[in-house]
């Protein structure tokens, strides 16, 4: 989904608790990912991997000049015959630690397995983020969750590409000292028109 694509999904879902709900959690993205410089490691399921979200994460990486959003992805089927940037296998995630970022990606509850894996990478210090079902044992595990329910209006490959594009946003500096007029009336105008808070 190119840029135009998101513009106009936007659109259809102004007003809806989606725009806010995506870009609070990509904010979190950023925010971990940025503040460690790097070590973000992106996995889902041996039935659903995230490699389409991981392609978004590098284009947005490239054209924010945010180099720490281009994920390193942990596969279930990982080979030491693939591609590198295919070839990293779950062990990765034995080797997390503090100031890595892990992005967990599942349209269903994951295994116990890899679970245990998410559980070992947030106690060994690493910051976990859940994407996918609301419910069951990874929303605990994680410190940030974005739920996409079954029945939704956006499907999980929709709300992850709302994801990675609010994740390369750039944020307008903050102007230091006292602010101009002018700057404290376009602050005002965007607080006016930005979309209401998510209630969850």
């Amino acid at each position: 989904m190119d840029a135009v694509r998101v513009a106009l999904l936007r659109e259809v879902l102004a007003g809806t608790e989606w725009l806010g709900a995506t870009r609070r959690f990509a904010g979190a993205l950023r925010g971990s990912v940025v503040s460690h410089r790097g070590g973000l490691l992106l996995v889902g399921t041996p039935e659903y991997e995230p490699w389409h979200l991981a392609a978004h994460l590098v284009d947005e990486a490239a054209w924010s000049g945010t180099p720490e959003l281009a994920p390193t992805l942990v596969r279930h089927g990982a080979r030491p015959s693939d591609p590198a940037h295919l070839a990293v296998g779950l062990g990765r995630l034995e080797a997390a630690r503090r100031g890595e970022t892990l992005l967990v990606v599942a349209p269903e509850g994951p295994a116990a397995p890899l679970l245990e894996r998410v559980s070992d990478a947030r106690r060994a210090g690493a910051t976990v983020l859940a994407l996918g079902p609301g419910q069951g044992e990874l929303p605990s595990l994680a410190h940030e969750t974005l739920a996409v329910l079954d029945g939704s209006e956006l499907d999980l490959d929709t709300v992850q590409h709302l994801v990675s594009a609010a994740a390369g946003e750039n944020a307008l500096p903050v102007p230091r000292g006292r602010r101009r007029f002018r700057d404290r009336v376009a602050r005002l105008a965007e607080h006016l028109t930005a979309p209401p808070p998510a209630r969850w």
